[in-house]
Protein backbone atom coordinates (compact mmCIF):
# COMPACT_ATOMS: atom_id res chain seq x y z
CA UNK A 1 0.00 0.00 0.00
CA UNK A 2 0.80 3.46 -0.82
CA UNK A 3 1.81 5.20 2.74
CA UNK A 4 1.08 8.38 1.06
CA UNK A 5 -2.33 7.58 0.02
CA UNK A 6 -2.68 5.51 3.55
CA UNK A 7 -2.38 8.79 5.62
CA UNK A 8 -4.59 10.51 3.24
CA UNK A 9 -8.14 9.52 5.14
CA UNK A 10 -6.49 10.38 8.74
CA UNK A 11 -4.85 14.20 7.06
CA UNK A 12 -8.26 15.00 5.66
CA UNK A 13 -10.39 14.50 8.83
CA UNK A 14 -7.90 13.48 11.87
CA UNK A 15 -11.24 13.55 14.31
CA UNK A 16 -12.69 10.47 12.45
CA UNK A 17 -9.31 8.54 13.24
CA UNK A 18 -9.43 9.13 17.05
CA UNK A 19 -13.65 8.25 17.14
CA UNK A 20 -12.46 4.79 15.39
CA UNK A 21 -10.22 4.30 18.42
CA UNK A 22 -13.80 4.22 20.58
CA UNK A 23 -15.52 2.05 17.95
CA UNK A 24 -12.75 -0.77 17.73
CA UNK A 25 -11.16 -1.28 20.89
CA UNK A 26 -13.33 -0.78 24.51
CA UNK A 27 -10.38 -1.29 26.41
CA UNK A 28 -8.65 1.69 25.10
CA UNK A 29 -12.34 3.56 26.02
CA UNK A 30 -12.33 2.52 30.11
CA UNK A 31 -8.22 3.24 29.87
CA UNK A 32 -8.57 6.46 28.53
CA UNK A 33 -11.56 7.45 30.53
CA UNK A 34 -9.98 6.35 33.84
CA UNK A 35 -7.12 8.33 33.44
CA UNK A 36 -8.87 11.67 32.58
CA UNK A 37 -10.99 11.58 35.66
CA UNK A 38 -8.25 10.57 37.82
CA UNK A 39 -5.95 13.33 36.15
CA UNK A 40 -8.53 15.97 36.76
CA UNK A 41 -8.76 15.18 40.55
CA UNK A 42 -5.39 15.31 40.89
CA UNK A 43 -4.49 18.52 38.43
CA UNK A 44 -6.97 20.07 41.20
CA UNK A 45 -4.95 19.21 44.42
CA UNK A 46 -1.75 20.00 42.86
CA UNK A 47 -3.31 23.47 43.06
CA UNK A 48 -4.81 23.47 46.22
CA UNK A 49 -1.95 22.26 47.90
CA UNK A 50 0.81 24.57 47.50
CA UNK A 51 -1.99 26.82 48.46
CA UNK A 52 -2.91 25.33 51.33
CA UNK A 53 0.15 24.88 52.95
CA UNK A 54 1.78 28.46 51.91
CA UNK A 55 -1.70 29.55 54.11
CA UNK A 56 -0.70 27.28 56.67
CA UNK A 57 3.13 28.46 56.96
CA UNK A 58 3.77 30.39 53.93
CA UNK A 59 7.54 28.52 54.14
CA UNK A 60 9.05 27.31 51.01
CA UNK A 61 11.55 24.70 53.26
CA UNK A 62 8.20 22.94 54.64
CA UNK A 63 6.77 22.73 51.08
CA UNK A 64 9.67 21.08 49.81
CA UNK A 65 9.35 18.66 53.06
CA UNK A 66 5.49 18.26 51.93
CA UNK A 67 6.97 17.09 48.57
CA UNK A 68 10.18 15.66 49.39
CA UNK A 69 7.97 13.01 52.40
CA UNK A 70 5.60 12.51 48.91
CA UNK A 71 8.28 11.24 46.49
CA UNK A 72 10.56 9.72 48.84
CA UNK A 73 8.18 6.40 49.22
CA UNK A 74 7.63 6.78 45.80
CA UNK A 75 11.08 6.37 44.81
CA UNK A 76 11.32 3.74 47.61
CA UNK A 77 8.69 1.62 46.11
CA UNK A 78 9.54 1.90 42.26
CA UNK A 79 12.65 -0.77 41.91
CA UNK A 80 10.03 -3.12 43.77
CA UNK A 81 6.94 -2.30 41.88
CA UNK A 82 8.58 -3.15 38.25
CA UNK A 83 8.53 -6.85 39.31
CA UNK A 84 5.37 -6.54 40.16
CA UNK A 85 3.98 -5.30 37.96
CA UNK A 86 5.42 -7.61 35.36
CA UNK A 87 4.52 -10.50 37.47
CA UNK A 88 0.89 -10.04 38.69
CA UNK A 89 -2.34 -8.83 37.52
CA UNK A 90 -1.63 -5.02 36.52
CA UNK A 91 -5.11 -4.14 36.69
CA UNK A 92 -5.44 -5.48 40.31
CA UNK A 93 -2.96 -3.73 41.41
CA UNK A 94 -4.19 -0.95 40.01
CA UNK A 95 -7.67 -1.31 41.21
CA UNK A 96 -6.07 -1.95 45.03
CA UNK A 97 -3.95 1.50 44.56
CA UNK A 98 -6.88 3.35 43.71
CA UNK A 99 -8.98 2.18 46.59
CA UNK A 100 -6.36 2.92 49.17
CA UNK A 101 -5.54 6.44 47.58
CA UNK A 102 -9.43 6.99 48.01
CA UNK A 103 -9.32 6.61 51.13
CA UNK A 104 -6.27 9.03 52.10
CA UNK A 105 -7.62 11.77 49.67
CA UNK A 106 -11.42 11.44 51.80
CA UNK A 107 -9.13 11.45 54.89
CA UNK A 108 -7.30 14.33 54.03
CA UNK A 109 -10.82 16.13 52.59
CA UNK A 110 -12.20 15.47 56.11
CA UNK A 111 -9.11 16.72 58.21
CA UNK A 112 -9.25 19.81 56.42
CA UNK A 113 -13.08 21.00 56.74
CA UNK A 114 -12.90 19.95 59.81
CA UNK A 115 -10.28 22.31 60.59
CA UNK A 116 -8.06 19.71 62.71
CA UNK A 117 -5.54 18.99 59.46
CA UNK A 118 -1.65 19.71 60.18
CA UNK A 119 1.45 19.86 58.44
CA UNK A 120 2.46 16.54 60.34
CA UNK A 121 -0.50 14.78 59.28
CA UNK A 122 0.02 15.92 55.58
CA UNK A 123 3.00 14.93 55.74
CA UNK A 124 1.84 11.22 57.14
CA UNK A 125 -0.70 11.28 54.07
CA UNK A 126 1.55 12.29 51.66
CA UNK A 127 4.05 10.00 52.42
CA UNK A 128 1.16 7.00 51.80
CA UNK A 129 -0.22 8.41 48.92
CA UNK A 130 3.53 8.58 46.98
CA UNK A 131 3.76 4.61 48.06
CA UNK A 132 0.97 4.15 46.84
CA UNK A 133 1.80 6.46 43.16
CA UNK A 134 5.24 4.30 42.94
CA UNK A 135 2.97 1.14 42.71
CA UNK A 136 0.35 2.36 40.29
CA UNK A 137 2.64 4.25 37.63
CA UNK A 138 4.68 1.07 36.22
CA UNK A 139 1.47 -0.84 36.32
CA UNK A 140 -0.73 1.91 34.53
CA UNK A 141 2.61 2.66 31.92
CA UNK A 142 2.49 -1.26 31.13
CA UNK A 143 -1.34 -1.73 30.70
CA UNK A 144 -1.00 1.40 28.58
CA UNK A 145 1.35 -0.36 26.45
CA UNK A 146 -0.34 -3.63 26.21
CA UNK A 147 -3.75 -1.69 25.25
CA UNK A 148 -2.21 0.38 22.81
CA UNK A 149 -1.43 -1.96 19.83
CA UNK A 150 0.84 -1.22 16.85
CA UNK A 151 -2.36 -0.64 14.78
CA UNK A 152 -3.81 2.43 17.18
CA UNK A 153 -0.21 3.69 18.62
CA UNK A 154 0.24 6.96 17.34
CA UNK A 155 -3.81 7.70 17.45
CA UNK A 156 -3.84 6.32 21.15
CA UNK A 157 -1.03 8.26 22.06
CA UNK A 158 -1.55 11.31 20.74
CA UNK A 159 -5.50 11.35 21.84
CA UNK A 160 -4.74 10.75 25.66
CA UNK A 161 -1.57 13.65 25.66
CA UNK A 162 -3.94 15.66 24.16
CA UNK A 163 -7.12 15.31 26.15
CA UNK A 164 -5.01 15.28 29.32
CA UNK A 165 -3.77 18.37 28.39
CA UNK A 166 -7.04 19.99 28.09
CA UNK A 167 -8.22 18.61 31.57
CA UNK A 168 -5.36 20.66 32.72
CA UNK A 169 -7.07 23.60 30.87
CA UNK A 170 -9.87 22.51 33.28
CA UNK A 171 -8.46 21.14 36.74
CA UNK A 172 -5.75 23.76 37.78
CA UNK A 173 -8.91 26.78 37.09
CA UNK A 174 -11.20 24.39 38.96
CA UNK A 175 -9.14 23.88 42.03
CA UNK A 176 -8.01 27.88 42.11
CA UNK A 177 -11.51 28.86 42.14
CA UNK A 178 -12.73 26.07 44.68
CA UNK A 179 -9.67 27.66 47.32
CA UNK A 180 -10.32 30.43 46.85
CA UNK A 181 -14.38 30.80 46.70
CA UNK A 182 -15.12 27.46 48.81
CA UNK A 183 -12.34 25.79 50.84
CA UNK A 184 -9.24 23.55 49.86
CA UNK A 185 -10.75 20.43 51.59
CA UNK A 186 -14.05 20.78 48.96
CA UNK A 187 -10.90 20.04 46.24
CA UNK A 188 -9.82 17.49 47.99
CA UNK A 189 -13.22 15.55 48.12
CA UNK A 190 -13.44 15.95 44.56
CA UNK A 191 -10.18 14.07 44.22
CA UNK A 192 -11.31 11.42 46.24
CA UNK A 193 -14.29 11.24 44.18
CA UNK A 194 -12.36 10.86 40.73
CA UNK A 195 -10.87 7.46 41.86
CA UNK A 196 -14.49 6.31 42.19
CA UNK A 197 -14.83 6.92 38.79
CA UNK A 198 -10.93 5.79 37.42
CA UNK A 199 -11.75 2.47 39.63
CA UNK A 200 -14.82 1.67 37.65
CA UNK A 201 -13.37 2.03 34.58
CA UNK A 202 -10.48 -0.30 35.65
CA UNK A 203 -13.18 -3.06 36.35
CA UNK A 204 -14.61 -2.89 32.77
CA UNK A 205 -11.01 -2.52 31.20
CA UNK A 206 -10.13 -5.86 32.92
CA UNK A 207 -13.30 -7.47 31.49
CA UNK A 208 -12.73 -6.20 28.14
CA UNK A 209 -9.14 -7.24 28.19
CA UNK A 210 -10.62 -10.55 28.78
CA UNK A 211 -12.96 -10.64 26.27
CA UNK A 212 -10.73 -9.53 23.69
CA UNK A 213 -8.77 -12.56 24.49
CA UNK A 214 -11.10 -15.11 24.40
CA UNK A 215 -14.84 -13.95 22.07
CA UNK A 216 -16.53 -17.21 23.51
CA UNK A 217 -16.02 -17.37 27.12
CA UNK A 218 -17.36 -19.57 29.90
CA UNK A 219 -16.75 -18.85 33.59
CA UNK A 220 -14.16 -21.25 33.41
CA UNK A 221 -12.34 -19.79 30.13
CA UNK A 222 -12.49 -16.52 31.95
CA UNK A 223 -10.73 -17.64 35.26
CA UNK A 224 -8.25 -20.01 33.26
CA UNK A 225 -7.61 -16.35 30.79
CA UNK A 226 -7.10 -14.50 34.41
CA UNK A 227 -4.13 -17.12 35.12
CA UNK A 228 -2.57 -17.02 31.80
CA UNK A 229 -3.13 -12.93 32.26
CA UNK A 230 -0.86 -12.84 34.93
CA UNK A 231 2.80 -13.81 34.52
CA UNK A 232 3.86 -16.58 37.49
CA UNK A 233 5.74 -14.99 40.02
CA UNK A 234 9.18 -15.17 39.93
CA UNK A 235 11.18 -15.58 43.21
CA UNK A 236 14.26 -13.18 42.48
CA UNK A 237 13.33 -9.89 41.58
CA UNK A 238 16.65 -8.47 41.44
CA UNK A 239 17.06 -10.49 38.30
CA UNK A 240 14.28 -9.05 37.38
CA UNK A 241 15.52 -5.55 38.06
CA UNK A 242 18.61 -6.37 35.77
CA UNK A 243 16.79 -7.82 33.36
CA UNK A 244 15.01 -3.95 32.71
CA UNK A 245 18.76 -2.88 32.86
CA UNK A 246 19.68 -5.08 30.00
CA UNK A 247 16.78 -3.33 28.01
CA UNK A 248 17.76 -0.27 28.50
CA UNK A 249 21.52 -0.82 27.59
CA UNK A 250 20.91 -1.36 24.27
CA UNK A 251 19.09 1.61 23.60
CA UNK A 252 21.21 4.66 24.45
CA UNK A 253 18.61 6.61 23.73
CA UNK A 254 16.79 5.39 26.77
CA UNK A 255 19.63 5.00 29.19
CA UNK A 256 20.85 8.34 28.60
CA UNK A 257 17.56 10.23 28.54
CA UNK A 258 16.88 8.47 32.04
CA UNK A 259 20.01 9.48 33.51
CA UNK A 260 19.67 13.08 31.98
CA UNK A 261 16.12 13.38 33.64
CA UNK A 262 17.32 12.04 37.19
CA UNK A 263 19.77 15.78 37.38
CA UNK A 264 17.23 17.66 35.04
CA UNK A 265 13.87 16.96 37.35
CA UNK A 266 16.01 18.13 40.42
CA UNK A 267 16.08 21.43 38.52
CA UNK A 268 12.72 21.56 37.02
CA UNK A 269 9.93 19.93 39.25
CA UNK A 270 11.44 21.94 41.78
CA UNK A 271 10.95 25.19 40.46
CA UNK A 272 7.41 24.10 39.37
CA UNK A 273 6.25 22.49 42.58
CA UNK A 274 7.94 24.95 44.82
CA UNK A 275 8.96 28.22 43.94
CA UNK A 276 6.67 28.81 40.71
CA UNK A 277 3.26 29.14 43.11
CA UNK A 278 5.10 31.09 45.91
CA UNK A 279 6.49 33.54 42.93
CA UNK A 280 2.50 33.97 42.12
CA UNK A 281 0.90 33.50 46.20
CA UNK A 282 3.70 35.08 47.88
CA UNK A 283 6.23 37.37 46.11
CA UNK A 284 3.39 38.86 43.57
CA UNK A 285 0.50 38.57 45.78
CA UNK A 286 -1.60 37.60 42.72
CA UNK A 287 -5.23 35.80 43.62
CA UNK A 288 -4.76 32.16 43.94
CA UNK A 289 -7.04 32.14 40.69
CA UNK A 290 -3.98 33.57 38.70
CA UNK A 291 -2.05 30.73 39.61
CA UNK A 292 -4.62 28.13 38.16
CA UNK A 293 -5.08 29.93 35.31
CA UNK A 294 -1.13 29.99 34.32
CA UNK A 295 -1.61 26.15 34.98
CA UNK A 296 -4.45 25.71 32.77
CA UNK A 297 -2.71 27.68 30.20
CA UNK A 298 0.43 25.31 30.06
CA UNK A 299 -2.14 22.63 29.38
CA UNK A 300 -3.30 25.10 26.21
CA UNK A 301 0.17 25.18 24.90
CA UNK A 302 0.46 21.43 25.30
CA UNK A 303 -2.54 20.90 23.26
CA UNK A 304 -1.69 23.33 20.39
CA UNK A 305 1.93 21.23 20.71
CA UNK A 306 0.31 17.72 20.48
CA UNK A 307 -1.82 19.13 17.69
CA UNK A 308 1.40 20.21 15.48
CA UNK A 309 3.00 16.79 16.41
CA UNK A 310 0.14 14.90 15.17
CA UNK A 311 -0.34 16.03 11.30
CA UNK A 312 2.51 13.65 10.37
CA UNK A 313 2.31 10.19 10.80
CA UNK A 314 6.24 10.17 11.16
CA UNK A 315 8.91 12.84 12.44
CA UNK A 316 12.87 12.63 11.80
CA UNK A 317 15.17 14.61 13.94
CA UNK A 318 13.10 13.05 17.23
CA UNK A 319 16.12 13.58 19.13
CA UNK A 320 17.01 17.39 18.98
CA UNK A 321 13.18 18.18 18.75
CA UNK A 322 12.42 16.74 22.20
CA UNK A 323 15.41 18.30 23.44
CA UNK A 324 15.10 21.67 21.87
CA UNK A 325 10.95 21.61 23.62
CA UNK A 326 13.00 20.69 26.84
CA UNK A 327 14.81 24.02 26.50
CA UNK A 328 12.00 25.78 25.48
CA UNK A 329 10.31 25.21 28.50
CA UNK A 330 13.53 25.70 30.86
CA UNK A 331 13.54 29.35 29.21
CA UNK A 332 10.29 30.04 30.12
CA UNK A 333 11.01 29.05 33.71
CA UNK A 334 14.70 31.29 34.05
CA UNK A 335 12.24 34.78 32.56
CA UNK A 336 9.53 34.15 34.35
CA UNK A 337 11.24 35.43 38.04
CA UNK A 338 11.56 38.59 35.42
CA UNK A 339 8.51 39.13 34.21
CA UNK A 340 6.10 41.36 36.97
CA UNK A 341 3.15 41.43 34.87
CA UNK A 342 0.74 38.45 35.31
CA UNK A 343 -0.73 38.56 31.54
CA UNK A 344 3.18 37.67 30.64
CA UNK A 345 3.93 35.06 33.12
CA UNK A 346 0.79 32.81 31.77
CA UNK A 347 2.18 33.34 28.49
CA UNK A 348 5.26 31.98 29.46
CA UNK A 349 3.38 28.96 31.06
CA UNK A 350 2.03 28.03 27.49
CA UNK A 351 5.76 28.17 26.12
CA UNK A 352 6.62 25.72 29.14
CA UNK A 353 3.77 23.73 28.05
CA UNK A 354 4.13 23.38 24.41
CA UNK A 355 8.08 22.80 24.96
CA UNK A 356 7.39 19.78 27.59
CA UNK A 357 4.68 17.99 25.25
CA UNK A 358 7.15 17.73 22.58
CA UNK A 359 9.32 15.86 24.58
CA UNK A 360 6.76 13.75 26.13
CA UNK A 361 4.94 12.63 22.97
CA UNK A 362 8.54 11.71 21.42
CA UNK A 363 9.25 9.91 24.71
CA UNK A 364 6.40 7.88 25.44
CA UNK A 365 5.97 6.85 21.61
CA UNK A 366 9.79 6.07 21.89
CA UNK A 367 9.68 3.81 24.84
CA UNK A 368 6.22 1.68 23.76
CA UNK A 369 8.57 1.22 20.00
CA UNK A 370 11.71 -0.13 21.71
CA UNK A 371 10.74 -1.69 25.07
CA UNK A 372 9.57 -5.67 24.29
CA UNK A 373 5.67 -6.16 26.28
CA UNK A 374 7.27 -8.80 28.39
CA UNK A 375 9.43 -6.20 30.32
CA UNK A 376 7.65 -3.10 30.39
CA UNK A 377 6.70 -2.84 33.59
CA UNK A 378 10.45 -3.07 35.16
CA UNK A 379 11.39 -0.78 32.07
CA UNK A 380 8.62 1.80 33.03
CA UNK A 381 9.59 1.73 36.80
CA UNK A 382 13.31 2.12 35.93
CA UNK A 383 12.38 5.02 33.93
CA UNK A 384 10.22 6.47 36.91
CA UNK A 385 12.96 5.48 39.39
CA UNK A 386 15.48 7.71 37.35
CA UNK A 387 13.11 10.98 37.03
CA UNK A 388 11.81 10.81 40.79
CA UNK A 389 15.03 9.50 42.70
CA UNK A 390 16.92 12.80 43.13
CA UNK A 391 13.67 14.61 43.79
CA UNK A 392 13.07 14.49 47.71
CA UNK A 393 16.79 15.71 47.66
CA UNK A 394 15.47 18.33 45.28
CA UNK A 395 12.82 19.61 46.45
CA UNK A 396 14.64 20.32 49.80
CA UNK A 397 17.49 21.67 48.54
CA UNK A 398 15.41 24.40 46.31
CA UNK A 399 13.00 25.00 49.57
CA UNK A 400 16.10 25.63 51.54
CA UNK A 401 18.13 27.84 49.02
CA UNK A 402 14.93 30.17 48.39
CA UNK A 403 14.62 30.70 52.23
CA UNK A 404 18.61 31.22 52.28
CA UNK A 405 19.21 33.39 49.37
CA UNK A 406 15.22 34.50 47.95
CA UNK A 407 12.96 32.93 45.51
CA UNK A 408 14.03 34.62 42.82
CA UNK A 409 17.96 33.81 42.13
CA UNK A 410 16.80 30.26 43.25
CA UNK A 411 14.60 30.30 40.17
CA UNK A 412 17.43 31.75 38.20
CA UNK A 413 19.44 29.48 39.22
CA UNK A 414 18.00 25.95 38.73
CA UNK A 415 16.48 26.82 35.55
CA UNK A 416 19.64 28.41 34.13
CA UNK A 417 20.85 24.80 35.32
CA UNK A 418 18.25 22.87 33.77
CA UNK A 419 18.78 24.66 30.55
CA UNK A 420 22.60 23.67 30.20
CA UNK A 421 21.43 20.05 30.96
CA UNK A 422 19.95 19.96 28.25
CA UNK A 423 21.92 21.54 26.14
CA UNK A 424 24.97 19.17 26.56
CA UNK A 425 23.01 16.23 26.42
CA UNK A 426 21.67 17.66 22.75
CA UNK A 427 25.36 17.68 22.28
CA UNK A 428 25.99 13.54 22.37
CA UNK A 429 25.46 12.05 18.87
CA UNK A 430 23.37 9.30 20.27
CA UNK A 431 20.73 11.77 21.19
CA UNK A 432 21.24 14.34 18.46
CA UNK A 433 20.81 11.73 16.07
CA UNK A 434 17.64 9.81 17.47
CA UNK A 435 15.25 9.59 14.62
Amino acid sequence: MNPVTATKPASRNPLRHFAALFANSRAFSYLWLGNLISFLGSSVTMVILPVLVYSMTGSTKTMGFVMALYMLPNVIMLPISGHIVDRYDRIKIMITADIARFVIMVAIAVFSLTGILSIPLLYVFMGFYGLLDGLFRPAYSATQATVFTADIRIAANSLTQMSTQTVRLIGPSLGGLLVTHLSAGIGFGIDAFTYVISLYCLIYLRKALMLRLQPKHSADSIRNLEAAAAPAAAPNWKEDFKEGIAVLRSHPWLWITIITFSFFNICYAGVTSILIPWLFKVHHGWAPYVYGLAVTCSGAGAIIAGLLYSLRKKWTHRGIMAYGGVILSCLALFLMPFIPNAAAAIALFAVEGFGLMIFGLIWEISLQELVPQEAFGRVASLDLLGSFALLPVGYITVGWLADLIGGIPTIAIFSGLGLLCAAFVLSIPAIRKFQ
